[in-house]
C-alpha cells in the first residue's frame, strides 16, 4: 500500500489504505509548561498557520504564544518507501528560559482499541506471561488512561507498533538528548496511552512512565524505582529537533505485526558496518585461551569465576560445558588435547543420573554429588551431545557411554511429550525439539521424532499469533524472553528441516523475527562509565528480557541460524547480521580472554551500586564470567566451521 501525507493548518495525517496515523485534534504540537506529582502539566496546543511544499517535503508551520515568549514550531514531512520521515522543530525565542517545560510528539490511532503493542525488548503483547507469574516487567493492559513511555536507551529497536485486526500502526525515534535537559544524562522517552477509542504513540522529552507509575523506570531485576523531575529548562535563542518516523501498514498474518515495523529499523539504522569490531580470529583464540583456564584435571569445565567454591560441572544453561566439548571435536586446535578432553568431559556428564524429572545438570567435584534439573539445560544439553556423537562417529571414537544416556533421555523426554497430559508452562521445552530430531535420525526412532513434532506444532499454536508471545527460556526471569523465541526459532527450523514442510519454515521466520527485536540495531551513546571507557558499541548485542533489560552476548549462540535463514529465505541482509552480531559481542574481552556478563546500556543493574538510578547506565559487571559467556562463541564457530561459513 502507498503511503500518503495529509498537511492542512488543522492536522496532518498519515495514511496507508485505511489505516491512519493524524495529530491530535487538539493541535498538532503539544506542550507542557510544568511540572506536576511526577508528570507534565498545564498543557498547551497550537495548530499550524500555514502549510507549503517544498520539492518532496510538506511543510507546517505554527506558533505557540507562552508567557516570556513564543515558541516558533514546524515540522517537515516526506515518504521515504513505507514510512514518512518526520522533523520536528521548536525554537524557543524568549529572552529567558522556558522552564519545567516538556516537548511532545504525538499521533493519534484510531480504531486501535483492543491493539497488542510490542516495544522492542520491553514489552510483547503486553507481557502477559509475565504478569501472570507476578514479575517485575513493563506491563500494558491497553485500558484507557494507561501510559508507558520508556527511555530510547532501552530500545534495541527503537519503535513502538500496534497490531489490530488486520493493520498496524507505529513509530520509530531517531535516539537523542533534548537540550536543556534537567538530568545529565536524559534522553526522550518513547511509548504509548491508551485512550477509550484510541492509542496514543508518542515522544516526550523525558518523562518515563510504567505499571501505573509516573516518573518511574524499570531499575532492577525486582523493581522499579523513582525516576523523577525530568523536564527541560530551554534557554532562550534555542532551537530542539526531533527526528521521527511514522509507519501505517497492512498486516497479512495475525502476529506478524512487528515484522514491517522490525524491517524498517533494520532500514533506517543499517546495523551491518565491521568497522571498529574484533576479528573472528581473535575472538576465537581469547575465547579459547580462556576456555583452557577453566579446564579442570577432575574432566571438565568449570562454570564459575574462581571466587565461587567448589568445582561445578554444568550442562546447558548457564555452564555449557557439554557445549566446548562439541566444539572441540568440530575445531580439534582450540587447545591442546582437545580431542581427549572433549572425551573425558562427556564420558563425565553421560553419567548424570535420572529421576522423574530427567537428568541431572551440575556434576560437584569435591561431593561427588549431581543437583539441579531444569528443562532449558537438558534440552540445550541434549542438543550438544546428539551432535558430539555424530562428529564421534566420523571421528571414529569411543561414544557407547554417550549414546546409551543420550537414548535414555530421548526415552524419558519423547514418552513425556506423547503423553496427552503434557501441557508445558513455558517455552522452555521447545529447546528439546531439535535433539529429539537429531537422536530420531542417530537411533532410527520414530518415537523420538513423533514427540519433537508434536511439540513444534504446540508450540505454534500457542505462540504465532502472539496472543502469548515466546516466554520463559530462562533460567532467572518467568516472562517473555529472547531465549524463548529462539526456542521455537530452533525447534522450528529444525522441524523443517526434518520434514521439509513449508509450515514450519514459515514459523522458524516468526520466531525468529521475535527473537531478532531484541538485537540492538544502533550504536547507544554512552555517559562516562567502563562502557565509555572500551568505546562500546552496542550494535549487535541483545537485551536480555522483559525483566532484566542489561545486554549480554547470548544472541552469539544462535547467529548460525539467523545465518542459515538469511539463505533459506533470500534475506541477505540476515546475514549482514549475523556477522556483526557474533563480532560486535566480542569487545570487552580482558587479555586473559575474559569477559562479564551484565552490560548496562541503559538505567538498569544487577550489580554495583544499585541505590542511585542516575548511576546505572555505563557500568558493567566484568567479574561474573558463567562459562556460558565463553561456549557460545566457540559453539557457534564451530556450527560455522561445519556450515563452510567464513565470517
Amino acid at each position: 500500500m502507498q503511503v500518503t501525507i495529509g498537511a492542512t493548518t488543522d492536522g496532518v495525517s498519515i495514511s496507508a489504505g485505511d489505516v491512519v496515523i493524524r495529530s491530535p485534534e487538539e493541535g498538532i504540537w503539544s506542550v507542557a509548561t510544568d511540572w506536576k506529582d511526577s508528570w507534565p502539566t498545564q498543557w498547551e496546543h497550537a495548530r499550524g498557520s500555514r502549510v507549503t511544499r517544498v520539492g518532496d517535503w510538506h511543510l507546517v508551520t505554527g506558533n505557540l504564544d507562552l508567557s516570556g515568549g513564543r515558541l516558533e514550531l514546524s515540522d517537515a514531512y516526506r515518504v521515504e518507501g513505507n514510512v514518512v520521515r518526520c522533523v520536528r522543530r521548536f525554537h524557543w525565542s524568549g529572552k529567558e528560559p522556558l522552564k519545567r517545560t516538556t516537548l511532545s510528539v504525538r499521533w493519534i490511532v484510531s480504531g486501535a482499541t483492543n491493539a497488542k503493542p510490542l516495544l522492542p525488548g520491553i514489552s510483547y503483547s503486553g507481557n502477559p506471561s509475565g504478569a501472570k507469574m507476578g514479575g517485575c516487567v513493563p506491563i500494558q493492559k491497553m485500558v484507557s488512561g494507561e501510559e508507558s513511555y520508556y527511555e530510547e536507551h532501552r530500545f534495541p529497536m527503537p519503535f513502538v507498533c500496534l497490531e489490530w485486526e488486520n493493520k498496524g500502526a507505529a513509530l520509530h525515534a531517531i535516539p537523542s538528548m533534548p537540550l536543556g535537559a534537567n538530568h545529565a544524562d536524559q534522553w526522550w522517552s518513547l511509548g504509548l496511552t491508551s485512550h477509550k477509542n484510541s492509542t496514543e504513540l508518542a515522544l516526550l522529552s523525558g518523562p518515563c512512565a510504567s505499571n501505573g507509575q509516573r516518573g518511574a523506570v524499570k531499575a532492577r531485576q525486582g523493581t522499579f524505582m523513582p525516576y523523577p523531575d525530568t523536564w527541560l529548562d530551554i534557554p532562550p535563542g534555542s532551537t530542539i529537533e526531533k527526528t521521527f518516523f511514522l509507519q501505517p501498514y497492512s498486516v497479512e498474518r495475525k502476529g506478524n505485526g512487528f515484522v514491517k515495523p522490525m524491517g524498517a529499523s533494520l532500514d533506517l539504522f543499517q546495523p551491518y558496518g565491521l568497522d571498529g569490531l574484533p576479528t573472528f580470529e581473535s575472538i576465537i583464540e581469547a575465547k579459547s585461551r580462556f576456555a583452557l583456564s577453566r579446564w579442570r584435571a577432575s574432566g571438565g569445565f568449570e562454570m564459575y569465576p574462581d571466587y565461587v567454591q567448589g568445582t561445578h560441572f554444568v550442562m546447558g544453561w548457564c555452564g555449557q560445558a557439554e557445549a566446548l566439548a562439541y566444539a572441540m571435536l568440530v575445531q580439534k586446535d582450540l587447545m591442546p588435547e582437545a580431542v581427549d578432553k572433549a572425551v573425558s568431559t562427556l564420558n563425565l556428564l553421560s553419567t548424570s543420573p535420572f529421576n522423574e524429572r530427567g537428568f541431572h545438570n551440575r556434576y560437584t567435584v569435591e561431593t561427588k554429588s549431581w543437583t539441579e534439573q531444569d528443562f532449558v539445560s537438558q534440552g540445550q544439553a541434549m542438543e550438544s551431545i546428539t551432535r558430539a556423537i555424530q562428529l564421534g562417529h566420523k571421528q571414529k571414537l569411543a561414544t557407547k557411554s554417550w549414546e546409551e544416556f543420550m537414548r535414555r533421555a530421548a526415552t524419558f523426554h519423547s514418552q513425556r511429550i506423547l503423553n496427552p497430559a503434557w501441557r508445558p508452562l513455558s517455552t522452555n521445552e521447545g529447546f528439546l525439539i531439535s535433539p529429539l530430531l537429531r537422536a530420531a535420525r542417530l537411533f532410527r526412532d520414530d518415537t523420538y521424532s513423533k514427540a519433537a513434532l508434536k511439540a513444534a506444532d504446540h508450540y505454534a499454536s500457542r505462540h504465532v499469533s502472539m496472543d502469548e508471545p515466546y516466554w520463559g527460556g530462562t533460567l532467572d526471569a518467568s516472562c517473555e524472553d529472547k531465549e524463548g523465541a529462539w526456542a521455537a526459532f530452533q525447534g522450528f527450523l529444525a522441524a523443517y528441516d526434518h520434514t521439509k514442510q513449508p509450515k514450519y519454515l514459515e514459523w522458524a521466520e516468526h520466531a525468529m523475527n521475535v527473537a531478532l527485536t531484541y538485537t540492538v540495531v544502533w550504536d547507544i551513546e554512552l555517559p562516562a562509565g567502563r562502557l565509555k571507557d572500551h568505546g562500546f558499541k552496542s550494535r549487535g548485542w541483545t537485551v536480555v528480557s522483559a525483566q532484566n533489560q542489561h545486554l549480554d552476548v547470548f544472541g552469539v549462540y544462535y547467529t548460525p541460524e539467523i545465518y542459515r535463514m538469511g539463505a533459506l529465505l533470500k534475506r541477505p541482509e540476515l546475514q549482514k547480521l549475523a556477522r556483526v552480531m557474533f563480532r560486535s559481542c566480542g569487545q570487552l574481552i580482558d587479555p586473559f580472554g575474559s569477559q562479564g556478563e551484565q552490560i548496562q546500556q541503559t538505567n538498569f543493574a544487577q550489580a554495583g551500586d544499585m541505590s542511585n538510578v542516575y548511576k546505572m547506565r555505563g557500568g558493567y559487571s566484568e567479574g561474573w564470567t558463567v562459562f556460558w559467556i565463553t561456549a557460545h562463541f566457540l559453539h557457534a564457530a564451530a556450527r560455522f566451521k561445519e556450515m563452510g561459513v567464513q565470517l
